[in-house]
């Protein structure tokens, strides 16, 4: 393992890792323990989920999944485990699926019959559901699909001190956009949300691209996001979408796994730093606008998902953000011809409203950010598939001369 890492991450993706878990697993034993959710801190911090091996001592053998965390991360309540690595004590906090001390109403809504109980407490559905898992972030949410004989529905499992955060944005959003309406509210950190109609976005732009939605359509969507929503409180100090501001943090994030790339990704910032702001309106935003976000029917948006982040910012960094995704799309997708083809429509409708100057960095900045994806997910060939996302970043922040297409695997 690069020694360049830090000593947090080298403990929680190397061979001591599998020594942390005694004080949470009641005498079980790890066996075999294999990283599938890496999230790497520009200070150093990590969090990592494993999927896990358990021999217990009747004799059977079960999968786990386990979490491990440190720095400010570590929630209280997680078990505390003092670690040593190249001469650095480091705290841990571990816990098991699904008790996660951040996420207090996640052990109830992972378990079918507790789900059913509670939808039938709160008036919504009877008899037995499914629950499929959509969505975890340790320490952060998750996100529970129902399917239950009312319809489906889905959890968004939130930290309780949050909850009235997010219900107060889908209070503001509600009637103006086609955001979920909050069905119900549980104490412990639950917003139960309907099912909407329509499809994602991604399917689309992955086929023959019939129903998607146009650049105007999206422009009018956004215009609707109602005067109220800029004045909602961010959990950040930065702008909602602000890609250029989290530029240093994501390329830390990155020279601290791919060494390699450290030359490249100073250029990069440096190219960043230098770009032109322009002078753009606060207004309100989504903040993380693209295409997993948006349902669509006949060419309409009739769904938005995940407004965490909406809030004051600025309207070109939800179209940078949008067209980032594209972009990167255009190099994933085993069919790419409509995604090309979309890309070069909603170019030409940012390019419409703003200079190449201000909108091509923007775009750059959301695509560093995207480099973190395959270490974070840890697919197989992760640096290769980094090296080909920065590629792109400074292809689009023109900071690489000579660029073309990006020169590594972007998947």
């Amino acid at each position: 393992m690069p020694p360049t890492r830090p000593p947090a991450l080298r403990l929680l993706t190397g061979a001591a890792a599998g020594g942390l878990w005694s004080g949470v697993l009641d005498g079980g034993r790890v066996e075999r323990l294999d990283p599938t959710g890496v999230t790497l801190q520009p200070d150093g911090a990590a969090t990592v989920r494993y999927s896990a091996t358990v021999a217990w001592a009747d004799g059977r053998q079960t999968r786990e999944s386990l979490v491990a965390t440190t720095g400010n991360r570590i929630p209280g309540g997680a078990t505390i485990v003092p670690a040593t690595a190249d001469g650095h004590r480091i705290r841990v906090g571990v816990w098991r699926w699904p008790h996660d001390p951040a996420l207090p109403a996640l052990a109830w809504a992972s378990s079918g019959a507790a789900v059913a109980a509670t939808l039938q407490r709160l008036g919504l559905a009877t008899g037995p559901v499914r629950l499929r898992l959509r969505s975890y972030r340790p320490g952060r949410r998750a996100v529970v699909q129902v399917e239950s004989s009312a319809g489906p529905f889905f959890l968004k499992v939130v930290r309780p001190a949050v909850l009235g955060r997010l219900a107060e944005r889908h209070r503001v959003l509600a009637g103006a956009v086609p955001v979920p309406p909050v069905l119900a509210a549980t104490e412990d950190g639950v917003l139960v949300l309907p099912g909407l109609p329509g499809e994602p976005m991604r399917p689309l732009l992955a086929g023959n691209g019939r129903g998607l939605p146009s650049p105007a359509e999206l422009e009018r969507l956004l215009d609707a996001f109602p005067a109220a929503a800029a004045d909602l409180r961010a959990a950040g100090s930065r702008p909602p979408g602000d890609a250029l501001a989290r530029v240093p943090d994501h390329a830390a994030v990155l020279g601290a796994v791919a060494g390699e790339l450290r030359p490249r990704l100073d250029a990069l910032c440096a190219a960043l730093a230098a770009a032109d702001p322009g002078g753009h309106p606060a207004v309100p935003v989504h903040g993380d606008f693209y295409e997993s976000q948006l349902l669509v029917e006949h060419g309409a948006v009739v769904g938005l998902l995940d407004v965490d982040t909406v809030g004051r910012g600025h309207r070109i960094d939800d179209w940078a953000t949008l067209l980032g995704h594209v972009v990167l799309l255009e190099h994933i997708l085993p069919e790419p011809a409509t995604a090309v083809r979309y890309r070069r429509a909603v170019e030409d409708h940012a390019l419409g409203r703003w200079p190449a100057a201000q909108v091509r960095p923007r775009v750059a900045a959301v695509l560093v950010g995207l480099a973190t994806g395959p270490f974070r997910v840890q697919q197989a060939d992760w640096p290769a598939l980094t090296e080909g996302r920065v590629a792109l970043a400074e292809e689009w922040a023109g900071a690489h001369r000579g660029a073309g297409r990006a020169r590594g695997p972007a998947r």
